[in-house]
């Protein structure tokens, strides 16, 4: 499967929000995609454009005045409100700031109400049970997947786990003409240290290719380090029997938690 990066990560790499390794990971998984560093240069120079026009002492200065106004009308109400002081702007934060006063053209008299996060968002905590997640990306929003949702060839789809407690993980998926893909981590030597919490993404979209019938992600969990060649011949040697490939876990010892979620392929 082609891998691309998503919008979402590109709009983080041009704002620098994320830390320095990952930051420099992204550049460089850029460089390798086709038009990846065209596509950082273009989002990176409307971003400037963009600062040009509105400068970041006028947004902050605009942002103040929203920020008394409301202040004065929670005050004649008798609320409290808390407010923001001597703002310094970092370049990031101009540019957020600046997004947000092009989004925002009308005053409203009485703050609305923080919108509920949508369903993708994976703010919730979950413990207990590790799981994969598979979004399909769409026009607005990543589409949160159910198992054997049926899916088409050129889909872009995402992915991001739950370790459910459990330290290490690998992630692979098998297809119906047999092949094998290694997801988490993205190399035989790389950790497979998981996050604990909350879902988590592990940043790429991936195009779905011509393969048949199906798409199967599988999730290997364990209590400590794994050996990332022997999860991936194990994805092999099961590839290789079509008919166990779509149901049967990996022929691995018992001792490791897996579980799985299969995209159904369609004409």
């Amino acid at each position: 499967m082609a891998l691309c990066t998503p919008d979402w990560l590109l709009e983080r790499v041009a704002l620098g929000e994320l830390s320095a390794d990952a930051l420099a990971d992204a550049r460089v998984r850029l460089e390798r995609e086709p038009n990846g560093a065209a596509r950082l240069a273009r989002l990176e120079e409307d971003s400037r454009r963009t600062l040009e026009l509105h400068p970041p002492e006028a947004v902050a200065a605009e942002v103040e005045r929203r920020r008394a106004a409301r202040a004065r009308i929670e005050s004649a109400r008798g609320g409290e409100h808390g407010g923001w002081h001597g703002l310094s702007l970092s370049m990031p934060v101009a540019a957020s700031l600046v997004l947000l006063f092009l989004s925002t053209q009308q005053e409203l008299p009485v703050p609305a109400p923080a919108p509920a996060p949508p369903a993708w968002a994976d703010t919730e905590r979950i413990k207990g049970t590790p799981m994969l997640r598979v979004y399909r990306k769409g026009a607005i929003e990543p589409e949160l997947l159910a198992d054997r949702t049926p899916v088409r060839r050129g889909d872009l789809v995402e992915l991001s786990y739950v370790s459910g407690g459990r330290p290490h993980g690998v992630v692979v998926s098998v297809d119906g003409r047999g092949g094998v893909t290694l997801h988490l981590p993205t190399t035989l030597t790389g950790s497979t240290a998981l996050t604990p919490g909350d879902a988590v993404s592990l940043g790429h979209a991936y195009e779905l290719d011509d393969a048949p019938d199906f798409e199967r992600f599988l999730f290997v969990t364990s209590e400590a380090p794994l050996d990332v060649a022997t999860i991936l011949e194990a994805a092999r040697t099961l590839a290789r029997q079509p008919s166990d490939a779509r149901t049967r876990p990996l022929p691995l010892p018992a001792t490791l938690v897996q579980t799985s979620f299969t995209l159904e392929k369609v004409p």
